[in-house]
């Protein structure tokens, strides 16, 4: 069964990071595979909130959706997304942020196999690099959304000159 963990330093603090991570609804936009998303429910329990949603992936002539159950907790910075139903076997990810001097380290894991044989070979490698790309693709989103840090003070001291 494969899993997938990495931890990247960005320059964005871990606030942002998870913002960027819980707006499940824009996953589409730039998420690598997923075509489309539907939050089925919300639901706040304390400083925490769970989303059942739906995500749409495909590759060429394979469309597949699996559902999954969404756990935002802001106060710690963390994300745990449990698998619900679809074409895995068992699903689990995890995203942690931790603030940083320069910024915040995402720490991202997955684990998960497909549950056909065949649906494993033929997306088993397709999905996995994918999965690689999650956490450049998030970090990709907050430079687009909160442009490069440290270029407005440089900006400032060059118009100073």
């Amino acid at each position: 069964m494969p899993t997938f963990e990495t931890t990247r330093a960005v320059p964005f603090s871990a606030g942002q990071m998870f913002a960027v991570v819980a707006d499940v609804e824009r996953y589409p936009e730039y998420v690598p595979l997923c075509e489309g998303l539907s939050v089925r429910s919300r639901e706040q329990r304390g400083d925490e909130t769970i989303l059942i949603a739906t995500m749409s992936v495909g590759y060429r002539a394979i469309r597949e959706a699996f559902t999954s159950r969404v756990n935002l907790r802001p106060a710690s910075n963390e994300i745990a997304v449990t698998y619900l139903d679809g074409p895995f076997s068992h699903m689990n990810n995890r995203w942690t942020f931790r603030d940083t001097p320069t910024g915040s380290d995402v720490h991202f894991y997955i684990d998960y196999a497909f549950a056909s044989r065949m649906l494993a070979l033929v997306m088993g490698a397709v999905f996995d690099k994918a999965v690689r790309k999650y956490a450049e693709a998030f970090e990709a989103r907050a430079r687009a959304l909160y442009g490069v840090p440290g270029r407005a003070a440089v900006a400032d001291k060059g118009q100073g000159a």
